[in-house]
């Protein structure tokens, strides 16, 4: 059994188009601190695939990408 991680913050980017949640992603990356976990609701199904790929080029720690009804809530955790 995986134990769940809370969100330290989380950014709401439904309705928002490529890259329109990975650029709130970032700037969210930006001002929160090291170790945080961001979560980021987004209803572009590209963000499902874009965000884990950013993050691990990054070197950050993709933590999970769930579907919801209608949108997926991706979570990450800044580590530098």
């Amino acid at each position: 059994m995986t134990e769940k991680v809370n969100a330290d913050k989380t950014v709401d980017a439904r309705g928002a188009f490529c890259p329109g949640p990975l650029m709130e992603l970032i700037g969210s990356m930006k001002t929160e601190p090291v170790n945080a976990v961001i979560e980021i609701l987004s209803s572009d199904h590209g963000s499902s695939r874009d965000i884990p790929e950013w993050i691990a080029k990054v070197g950050h720690e993709f933590i999970s990408c769930d579907e919801k009804q209608g949108y997926w809530s991706i979570l990450v955790r800044k580590l530098k």
